[in-house]
């Protein structure tokens, strides 16, 4: 099969539009999974079983379908209800089952904490609210750190699913290109290699806050 590289810098242009999209409904998603799986933690570790089984029902069902499915139920199943647009339930989708894994990223972090310092925090007069955002969350956050970026990471090549609800982010923007061109291969490399820089780029942040932060001490 004959690759043609010199027709890339013709076509990069076009892929601007999509990959500002893809950054777009990334960031979105992520965003809301944080507040979602930092919410949904905090109820998961709840000794009151009204809280924390809705959240083990939240994570079980999540984590055992595929984002696919989900996001192919939020657009077909809640569109005609909440009128979403497809930008929308992709956000929504990504955000609902990234939150799901970042909630057991965060209760993993929480838990790992030694129960000493709640419990010598409390003997100082200190409330349970006050305890876990002055010493318990700086030190779960820290060690949520690395799983986070390669969720992140994870969430930001998910997205290239948004192409089945018609948003046009970098997988979609190939394959339009690529019937009207028929270089299916040169169009996948470019979507491939802006999905590269945006992996690299979220590599490099999170080392920097790791480094910033001494996360290795944590």
């Amino acid at each position: 099969m004959y690759f043609d590289i010199g027709i890339l810098p013709k076509y990069l242009p076009y892929f601007l539009p999509a990959a500002w999209m893809t950054l777009k409904v990334s960031a979105l998603g992520i965003l809301l999974g944080l507040g979602l799986g930092l919410g949904t933690s905090f109820l998961r570790i709840s000794s009151n079983p009204l809280l924390s089984l809705p959240a083990r029902g939240y994570i079980y069902i999540i984590r055992g379908t595929p984002l696919l499915l989900q996001l192919l139920f939020i657009y077909f199943g809640l569109r005609s209800l909440a009128g979403f647009n497809a930008i929308t339930s992709a956000v929504l989708a990504l955000g609902v089952h990234n939150g799901a894994y970042i909630a057991e990223i965060f209760r993993g972090a929480i838990v790992s904490i030694s129960n000493g310092q709640m419990e010598a925090a409390r003997s100082l007069g200190m409330s349970y609210s006050r305890t876990m955002i002055r010493i318990i969350l700086p030190q779960a956050f820290k060690r949520a750190i690395p799983p986070l970026g390669n969720q992140f990471i994870i969430a930001l090549k998910d997205s290239s699913l948004a192409s089945t609800i018609t948003i046009n982010e970098l997988l979609l923007k190939s394959q339009q290109l690529a019937s009207a061109n028929f270089m299916m291969m040169e169009m996948l490399f470019i979507a491939a290699m802006f999905y590269l820089i945006y992996t690299a780029i979220f590599s490099w942040l999170f080392h920097c806050i790791e480094d910033r932060l001494d996360v290795s001490a944590a």
